[in-house]
């Protein structure tokens, strides 16, 4: 699991906060492992996740650390269909797991204000990210219960990119992420996107 230190791990999401500081969305939210260290930096959050036990987990631990963060059981369509909209967008670690990926991203384009920023987190599919995202973390390191991932759900870059831009939005940014053994660590790799992945796009503002 990339984000087992956020703090570590997402320099690219948080230099994108700096700059878009209004509004963050964060969909897939969980238990509010992302919103809490960016509402600690100022940013007013919102967290959304479909589970509920989860949702609960997540306004518990907020209220414990004394955060401001407005946690929602609800998902993506939910938010489209009240016309919220965001200055930045957070979908880390869940286009893989959902059943239409095309129609997801078209989702989350809609919930992005003009010139706001979208930032997509999720695995390539490749020999090695078969190879190190479920026989490695699955079935040898146990980061997560065997079955989480279909590799055959993995999204290659280029074809993110595509739906992205079939929205009207421009890409920005990909970067990979990468595993140090001997620290334990991941970090940012700017030229491997071989397993995990960031991909940050931007909607033009409106002419």
């Amino acid at each position: 699991m990339p984000f087992s230190n956020s703090e570590q791990i997402s320099p690219i999401v948080y230099e994108v906060i700096r700059m878009q500081p209004k509004s963050i969305l964060d969909v897939g939210c969980g238990g509010g492992l992302m919103c809490e260290p960016l509402a600690r930096l100022g940013a007013k959050v919102t967290g959304i996740d479909a589970d509920g036990s989860a949702i609960a987990v997540a306004k518990a631990h907020a209220a414990a650390q004394d955060l401001n963060i407005d946690y929602i059981n609800a998902a993506a369509e939910d938010l489209v269909a009240q016309g919220k909209t965001f200055s930045s967008v957070l979908a880390l670690e869940i286009i893989e797991h959902v059943s239409d990926p095309a129609l997801f991203v078209e989702l989350t384009t809609q919930l992005v204000q003009p010139n706001g920023t979208l930032i997509f987190s999720t695995l390539n599919r490749n020999w090695k990210s078969y190879a190190l995202g479920i026989i490695a973390a699955e079935r040898i390191l146990n980061w997560v219960p065997k079955g989480t991932h279909d590799w055959k759900k993995f999204i290659k870059p280029s074809e993110l990119a595509r739906m992205l831009t079939s929205q009207g939005f421009v890409v920005q940014n990909v970067m990979g992420i990468a595993y140090h053994p001997l620290k334990g660590e991941f970090y940012l790799a700017p030229h491997d996107l071989d397993v995990n992945y960031f991909l940050v796009a931007s909607r033009p503002a409106k002419r």
